[in-house]
Parts: structure tokens; C-alpha cells; sequence
């Protein structure tokens, strides 16, 4: 029975057979023998005993033949060991493979912080040249405005002013994109209906994209509000709807998805600069050219390009990487040449319903007043312009260059109804501290700050104070002159 089982497995299946026959025919002999007791067998039991000899002569003979084979098969104790060694190999390359894991995350993770660094450290650089452009811009955006104003009736001239003022605006729009990367613009965060922003956002685009592109929504109906500066995130979206259109010059299609999502520890061990969280997850896609995978790590980097030469600036995507991190969310981009490019931004939820946008009474274009304004400022060219502009709006006013100079006017006898400072001042303290000490020296002061780049003197976690009045170099004099008024009837 275990012959014809066992047939396909059995080694020596000849010796075996020789085994097993040699059993029968040894088993029929004794039979007969017993049967001799009773009965007459005659001569069978000598046969089967003849067969039974010349049997194991043949049986012992192909033992024999075997013998070599049979010396050279493993024992259990042979297989046990080679078993117990094998385990080990085993456990050794697991342990190999995990440390070569383990090496490859290290690496990973090396090269995330080296970005993050690099990253920062461009911020930084950025964000310092915002500053001392802005200022300088200020000055520009300001002169130019009367310029044009006393040469409206010359037309040549007043078109060199329209010129320069075009030229100034495009600088501004600049600064605006480096400080948004380097994460010092102020923000303004409300619980925002993504929803909604995207379909008015839709809207927009129509006409800028072109017939050849197709935009498609596809909302998630239970998708929460967000909290996020609103204008910002438009600003972000129409950037990224830009950068789709260029990458699909024959046409194709970019999609606007929202939808609720969680973001877990697995995710965030992947993604250094991510935490987890719920998140409300607003993706761009197109059906465009693609990014090679040899340049996914640079397209947020300010001034990176893959466009031709004079067809965009590079601050687009990183103006998007710098609002999205200032807003505590997170910023994943997707992208196979040929095939198109996804980017994700994840902004945090809000706990609060959506908030309808503000709507601020009309005023007059400019405001005048006559009031006594202090203005620190620490740039002289700018200084002697803001001193300019506000006497041309009426009013009286004092100047210092440092915070020092500022509170020994605080403590003397002239009249002061605001303070007018810039937030990044020398002589020991900041904009916001001299306004704080300036307050407990003058009770009722009011104050309006101005920077071209906003330290957290005044801004935290990405957001501007709620009690603070900020107006934004560069500026015209409309702003300055409605921001005056709002501050002095504060």
C-alpha cells in the first residue's frame, strides 16, 4: 500500500520492491509451515524456502550496490543541523535588509532636512530682500503718484510716469510672491468655505484659460471650511491654474477637487514637514506635459523654472509652498511627464462655521486730517517721504529714525494723537514694543504700524494680531491716508 501510494516520492523504489517481496514470499513460507500441523503441503514449503534463500541473495546483493548511495543521504540529525543554519541565514539577511531599510529612511530623511534647510535658508534670504525692496518701492510707488499727477496734462511725460509706475507695480507683485515664500506676509485667517472659493475661483479662470482648456469641480459635498487667509488662497489657486495652462499650450483639462482627509503618523513619518491631522485637501490637476522626477524637488524653490525664458518668473509654486506652510498645512506635488501634474495643498480645518467676508463702508479716496503723526522710520529716504505725503494730507507731523528718538518724543510736551511706526526699527526694541512702552507713557495713542516684511513683532503663527492696524509697503497715498483715518477713529 505505501508502494503504490508513496510510487513518485520513493527513492531505491527497486530495493524496496526486492524488500517487500521478500516479506510475501517469507510470510506465505511460515504460513505453510503452520499449515503442515494440520494438513499435507508437501513439498511447497521447500520451495518457497529456496525462493526464499536465492531472494535474499539477490536482496543482499542490491543492498550492496546501494550501500554507497545510502552512506551519503542525510541523517534527522544532519537535516536538523542544516535546518538550524539555514534559519540563521535567514534571520541574518532579514536583519541585513532591515538595516539597509533602516539606511535608506536615514537617507531619506537626511535629504528631507537638507531640503527644509535649504528651503528656509532661501526664505530667510528672500524675505530680507523683500524688506529693503519695499522700502525702496515705497518711495518709487509714492513719488511716481505725484509725478503723474502734476504731469497729467502733458502725455508724453505722463506716459514715462505710467511706465514707471507699471514697472513699480510689477516689483511690488514681486516682493508679494518672495515674502509669501519666505513665510513673512501677515494673514488674515477666517473659517473659509473651500467650496465656494473654488467654484468663484472656477469662474475666473474661464475667460483667462481659454476655450482649448476644460475645467471641471469635482466638490466633496461635506468638504469643512478651512481656516485660511481667503484672498491668499485664491491667489494660490490662480497660480497653480497658470501653471497648468502653460504645461497644456494644445489644451486639455484641469480639475479643482476638494474633499475632506486625514492625514496619519505613516504619512507624516514620510513627509518630515507634515503632521497628522484632519485636513481639508484642495487638489489642481492638469493633463499637461509633466515634471521630470529630477526636478520635483526644486519647483518650489523661488525663481526655478521649467519654462522658457521670459514666459514666467518662478515664484509661482513657491509663492503657493511659503502661504500653505504659514497656514500650518501641508503642500504635495504629483507629476509624470506626459501624463500631467497634481498639486495638493492640505490646509487645516476649521472648528467654526464659514465666515462671510467683511463688507467696509465707502470712504472718500483720500482722507485728510489735522492731527499730529509721529512716524519712525529708520530708512531716511523713506522717512522724508512718509513725512511728505501725510503733511500733504493735512496733517502735523514729528519723525524719529530709531525707537529711542521716538519715546523721548512720547515724553515730551508736543501734542502726538498717532504713532506711525515701522516694525523693524533699530535702538534696542521693535515697532511693536515702542508702541507698547509709547501706550503706557500716552493712554489713549493710537497706532498703525507699517514693514515690507512682518517679523513676529506682530504676527504669530502666520496670523496678524487681532488688535494691530498693518499697512503693507510699498503703498500709495490713498492707502496711507484711509489707514491714518482708520487708526486715528479706532
Amino acid at each position: 500500500m505505501f508502494l503504490l501510494r508513496r510510487w513518485h516520492d520513493i527513492m531505491f523504489r527497486g530495493v524496496f520492491i526486492a524488500i517487500t517481496s521478500y516479506g510475501v514470499v517469507g510470510g506465505i513460507g511460515r504460513l505453510l509451515s503452520l499449515a503442515a500441523l494440520w494438513v499435507n503441503v508437501g513439498a511447497a514449503t521447500e520451495v518457497f524456502d529456496g525462493l526464499l534463500a536465492l531472494m535474499a541473495v539477490a536482496l543482499i546483493a542490491a543492498m550492496l550496490k546501494m550501500l554507497p548511495q545510502l552512506l551519503v543521504l542525510p541523517t534527522r540529525i544532519t537535516l536538523q543541523k542544516a535546518y538550524t543554519q539555514l534559519e540563521e541565514e535567514i534571520r541574518q539577511r532579514r536583519a541585513a535588509e532591515a538595516m539597509v531599510q533602516r539606511f535608506q529612511e536615514i537617507e531619506a530623511n537626511e535629504a528631507q532636512v537638507r531640503q527644509a534647510q535649504k528651503m528656509e535658508a532661501i526664505g530667510q534670504l528672500t524675505g530680507g530682500v523683500a524688506h529693503d525692496f519695499n522700502n525702496i518701492l515705497t518711495v518709487i510707488t509714492g513719488t511716481i503718484e505725484i509725478l503723474a499727477e502734476a504731469v497729467k496734462d502733458k502725455p508724453q511725460l505722463a506716459g514715462i510716469a505710467g511706465m514707471i509706475s507699471a514697472a513699480a507695480e510689477r516689483g511690488a507683485d514681486l516682493t508679494r510672491h518672495l515674502l509669501a515664500f519666505s513665510r513673512r506676509q501677515p494673514l488674515q485667517p477666517r473659517a473659509t468655505d473651500v467650496n465656494a472659493l473654488v467654484v468663484d475661483a472656477a469662474l475666473l479662470l474661464r475667460p483667462t484659460l481659454g476655450e482649448q482648456i476644460e475645467i471641471e469641480s469635482m466638490l466633496g459635498h461635506d468638504s469643512a471650511p478651512a481656516l485660511i487667509d481667503p484672498s491668499q488662497l485664491s491667489t494660490a489657486i490662480l497660480n497653480l491654474a497658470l501653471n497648468a495652462r502653460d504645461a497644456m499650450p494644445d489644451g486639455g483639462k484641469l480639475i479643482l477637487e476638494t474633499k475632506n482627509v486625514t492625514l496619519d503618523e505613516h504619512y507624516a513619518r514620510l513627509n518630515r514637514d507634515a503632521k497628522p491631522g484632519n485636513y481639508v485637501m484642495i487638489a489642481v490637476s492638469d493633463t499637461g506635459e509633466g515634471i521630470p522626477a529630477s526636478l520635483l524637488d526644486k519647483v518650489f524653490e523661488p525663481f526655478f523654472t521649467t519654462k522658457d525664458v521670459g514666459k514666467g518668473s518662478g515664484l509661482g509654486l513657491s509663492m503657493v509652498y511659503g502661504f500653505v506652510k504659514q497656514s500650518n498645512g501641508h503642500v504635495k506635488i504629483y507629476s509624470e511627464e506626459g501624463h500631467g501634474t497634481t498639486v495638493k495643498l492640505y490646509l487645516p480645518r476649521a472648528t467654526a462655521a464659514p465666515e462671510r467676508p467683511a463688507v467696509e463702508p465707502g470712504r472718500p479716496t483720500v482722507a485728510r486730517g489735522d492731527e499730529t503723526v509721529l512716524i519712525v522710520e529708520d530708512d531716511a529716504l523713506v522717512r522724508d517721504y512718509v513725512v511728505a505725503q501725510v503733511r500733504r494730507l493735512g496733517y502735523r507731523t514729528l519723525s524719529a529714525s530709531n525707537a529711542a528718538e521716538g519715546l523721548a518724543l512720547i515724553d515730551s510736551a508736543e501734542r502726538i494723537d498717532l504713532l506711525f511706526t515701522d516694525v523693524i526699527i533699530p535702538g534696542g526694541m521693535n515697532g511693536r514694543q515702542l508702541a507698547i512702552e509709547a501706550e503706557k507713557r500716552r493712554r489713549g495713542l493710537k497706532v498703525l504700524y507699517t514693514s515690507g516684511y512682518t517679523e513676529n513683532a506682530i504676527v504669530h503663527h502666520g496670523r496678524l494680531d487681532a488688535d494691530v492696524l498693518l499697512l503693507a509697503k510699498p503703498y500709495v497715498s490713498a492707502d496711507l491716508a484711509r489707514m491714518i483715518r482708520t487708526a486715528l477713529e479706532a
